[in-house]
């Protein structure tokens, strides 16, 4: 009697922890057995039911299709307000369907991304001589500034549309004061490699800045990115580097 007690308590415990699982779908038709922790308007973090105690992982919301969770409701990843629904309600994904990317609404969510920016600026060519000449300034500046960043819209498979506004303060090394201004606009892609075109305004010129790097995340909400800048002129060419952080939030 008492072996059969402890069988049918073990079996309890096991069906339950069997059940207690969430499983995410992702929009290729991989099904995950996890533990959903948080889902944002542009991630979901979750944890491996067979390593709890392992790292957190991170997939981008619009790579997901749905989630069910281990109450037995269901959520649609980017459908309309109101989506979630019961285990009764709507089938599961198929293994091995293939959700249509865009048949869920494009999220023109804005987003902001904020943060410091520090890196270096050379000039070449005769925007060196004529910074050294009339500036008494060398070709090689730091830079200090901030980055204000919009996201205008995100599309459902990861690609946004970005306006970004850098101010900087360039040659406090050399004891000067140069202030310049750059106003972009571009598009980052789902793996954080990203592009932009904008006018670049200085004291004593301006010009348009070509940019492009690439942004480095974390599970924990901080990006790293990494920018390289090339402003041509007529007396030379500007090429810039700068490096920073910035924070996610709503």
């Amino acid at each position: 009697m008492t072996r059969l007690l402890l069988l049918l308590v073990f079996a309890l415990c096991f069906a339950h922890a069997a059940r207690a699982q969430d499983i995410l779908t992702k929009r290729t038709g991989d099904e995950l057995s996890v533990k959903v922790l948080e889902v944002t308007p542009t991630e979901i973090r979750y944890k491996r039911t067979d390593n709890p105690d392992g790292p957190l992982f991170v997939v981008m919301r619009a790579d997901v299709f749905m989630i069910k969770y281990a109450n037995g409701t269901k959520e649609v990843m980017n459908a309309a307000p109101g989506a979630s629904m019961s285990a009764a309600g709507a089938s599961p994904l198929p293994p091995g369907t293939k959700a249509v990317v865009g048949d869920g609404p494009a999220a023109y969510d804005g987003v902001r991304l904020s943060g410091p920016r520090l890196g270096f600026t050379v000039l070449t060519g005769g925007a060196a001589s004529y910074a050294e000449r009339e500036f008494n300034v060398n070709p090689f500046l730091t830079q200090f500034g901030w980055q204000f960043e919009t996201r205008l819209f995100r599309m459902p498979n990861g690609t946004s549309g970005l306006f970004e506004f850098v101010p900087l303060i360039g040659g406090l090394e050399q004891g000067k004061f140069i202030p310049s201004v750059n106003a972009l606009l571009g598009v980052r892609g789902p793996k954080g490699f990203e592009v932009g075109l904008g006018p670049n305004i200085t004291p004593v010129s301006v010009g348009v800045a070509l940019a492009a790097g690439t942004t480095i995340r974390t599970a924990s909400g901080i990006n790293f990115p990494i920018t390289a800048a090339v402003v041509p002129g007529n007396d030379g060419v500007r090429l810039s580097l700068l490096m920073g952080f910035t924070t996610r939030r709503p």
